[in-house]
């Protein structure tokens, strides 16, 4: 089923590093002023990685969450992506490889006010080309608790459901990352809990390779790895050797 639909997952497993970034910097032109939002940056997560990047307002963790999902490219640096490098792709180029290589999960879930949810989930299945498209999106909202509400559009969901849909949109292409920016931060605690279950299952029982961009050490606890970023420079990067957990294989994905 899903497992089917997130085969990219598998692809390079003893391959290159999901990311690899070596000495990101980003310098902004504000009127006569440089602002540097990132000072060196380097990283790598490995396939199969869930990993948060925390950080104060400022600290970069917005810039560098861009330069990882192909949105905008470093000043100077090397980014690697599955052991491609992107950081000198042209615009359509980087379109390209978002497409295919990346799913995206927004705090305001960034739906279609007048498409349903099935209709959500076949968009990015559309544009890469794939067969089965119907097919494929409803198995995806079934695997994230949706079966029920596949013809509902954003209006008649509740928050929980609204990125419950992001969620399959973002993994419908069977990305080798996702990447969530403040997945939780317009949910509440019984809400963030069970989307958090999602994400853990997608990492524990499929393998994705996730990262988070979040100010909540909450959220950031459910992770495996914990980066900090402040001032534009890695401040910290431990692993989290005892992740919350709110999922649980016995609760098949549920809130735990």
């Amino acid at each position: 089923m899903v497992a089917e639909l997130v085969s990219g997952v598998l692809e390079g497993l003893v391959k290159s590093p999901v990311i690899a970034a070596r000495d990101l910097s980003k310098v902004y032109r504000m009127g006569s002023v440089l602002v540097h939002a990132l000072r060196g940056v380097s990283l790598t997560v490995e396939h199969g990685e869930l990993v948060s990047i925390m950080g104060p307002s400022g600290s970069g963790k917005s810039t560098l969450m861009n330069i990882l999902g192909c949105l905008d490219q470093a000043t100077s640096g090397e980014y690697y992506l599955d052991g491609s490098e992107v950081s000198r792709l042209n615009d359509d180029q980087l379109s390209a490889v978002r497409a295919r290589k990346i799913g995206f999960v927004f705090q305001g879930f960034n739906l279609l006010p007048r498409m349903t949810a099935l209709e959500q989930v076949e968009l990015p299945l559309a544009y890469a080309g794939l067969p089965n498209r119907r097919q494929r999106a409803l198995q995806v909202l079934e695997w994230v608790g949706l079966a029920d509400r596949v013809s509902h559009r954003p209006t008649e969901l509740s928050g929980g459901q609204q990125q419950r849909v992001a969620i399959a949109r973002a993994i419908a292409v069977g990305p080798g990352l996702i990447l969530a920016d403040e997945p939780t931060g317009n949910l509440d605690t019984r809400a963030s809990e069970e989307i958090m279950a999602i994400f853990q299952r997608l990492n524990y029982e499929l393998g994705m390779t996730i990262v988070f961009v979040t100010h909540e050490p909450d959220i950031a606890a459910h992770t495996r790895r914990i980066i900090h970023l402040r001032d534009g420079e890695l401040s910290s990067d431990e692993r989290n050797l005892a992740p919350r957990l709110a999922y649980r294989p016995s609760d098949n994905g549920r809130y735990a």
